[in-house]
């Protein structure tokens, strides 16, 4: 038993996220009036309750401090990773026929995006994934499609980050991306902010997915199947030299 109670401590014991309470409220009082009618009722709203602090949790994390690393913003599976172009609300600050804005991500005409979904059951707090400037955030309303489909990359309502990286010639844009469950977006930062990799930056409420462009030339250090913590997996190592990775299921389901 006495083994047992690190690992209660930890599902059941951690931070939870501030726009979690209310949510948390709402289901613990209706789970009480459910009671008031039925037994069996209240046992029910109980457990969503409990599922709805699990939902809002904010773990601690640990993020690698090297120079260089580029961080998961996200827990969740590499669903997708794609060369396209930047997110169409970036038309603006891209470099347009024939000129140059010095940014290496700017001046591309497609980059790896690297995609990683979360299902309801995953953390959804979001964490900047490298140190820099934020030069731009876009809110882009859109429809709700599932967030593991391609097309969710550019018809979803998302919220889109531009973020300048320190000490390095290129920036970087990660994006959160609305799912067919998730209906609400939080993004609280703002041009001209300061981010260090692991900043609690927004948080996506139930079944999303996040995208992150890398600037040309890097390649991912993950492959498609692979889980990431948020604020601690290397996505990415913009001084690394070695081809983009590949792997392989070795111990597939019977």
């Amino acid at each position: 038993m006495t083994d047992l109670l690190p690992l209660i401590k930890k599902v059941l014991f951690v931070p939870i996220h501030p726009a979690g309470y209310p949510f948390i409220g709402i289901f613990a009082v209706v789970s009480l009036l459910l009671a008031m009618v039925w037994a069996p009722f209240g046992f029910v709203g109980l457990v969503l309750t409990l599922w709805c602090v699990y939902f809002f949790r904010n773990p601690l994390r640990y993020t690698p401090v090297r120079e260089g690393l580029i961080i998961s913003p996200g827990d969740g599976i590499v669903s997708l990773i794609q060369d396209v172009p930047l997110p169409p609300e970036l038309d603006d600050v891209k470099a347009q026929s024939g000129q140059v804005t010095g940014d290496a991500l700017l001046d591309a005409a497609t980059t790896t995006r690297v995609s990683v979904f979360l299902n309801v059951f995953d953390v959804h707090v979001n964490r900047s994934p490298a140190d820099g400037e934020v030069r731009k955030v876009v809110y882009h309303p859109g429809k709700f499609l599932s967030a593991d489909l391609d097309k969710a990359s550019i018809e979803n309502e998302r919220s889109t980050v531009l973020l300048k990286m320190k000490d390095y010639p290129s920036s970087i844009v990660f994006v959160q991306i609305a799912g067919f469950v998730a209906r609400r977006i939080i993004n609280k930062s703002v041009a001209g902010q300061q981010m260090r990799a692991g900043d609690i930056y927004g948080l996506i409420r139930f079944g999303s997915r996040v995208d992150i462009y890398l600037p040309p030339g890097v390649a991912p250090l993950v492959s498609v199947g692979q889980r990431m913590v948020g604020g601690e997996s290397v996505i990415a190592d913009v001084h690394a030299k070695e081809q983009p990775r590949i792997a392989e299921c070795r111990n597939p389901a019977a």
